[in-house]
């Protein structure tokens, strides 16, 4: 399937019609700061577990596109639709839209 970047405002649209946001962070990463409603499937982890990520498209997230690119040619190559949020969730952040803290979506 298709994986590309994709810009904030383009990344803001999807967030808000409900598509899954993955942010690929360690715990510790995700719970200092992340995107809201974005569910931690660390890239160390995500290879094996694929099935924690829900059907549909998918946007992913890190602290500035890196690791969200690896996770996105991941979740490609196993047929999934993947978009990478360009300049990651300091971008997010720096554009205005939510954040928040702690281990688990708000």
């Amino acid at each position: 399937m298709s994986s590309e970047r994709i810009d904030i405002a383009t990344a803001r649209e999807m967030w808000r019609a409900g598509d899954t946001v993955i942010d690929v962070r360690t715990a510790e990463e995700y719970a200092c700061g992340h995107i809201a409603g974005a569910l931690n499937v660390p890239i160390g982890i995500l290879p094996k577990r694929l099935e924690l990520v829900p059907e549909g498209p998918v946007l992913t997230a890190c602290s500035m596109g890196g690791r969200a690119a690896r996770a996105s040619s991941l979740l490609g190559a196993a047929g999934r639709t993947a978009f990478i949020i360009d300049g990651g969730t300091k971008a997010w952040q720096a554009a205005g839209l939510p954040i928040v803290t702690g281990r688990k979506p708000q």
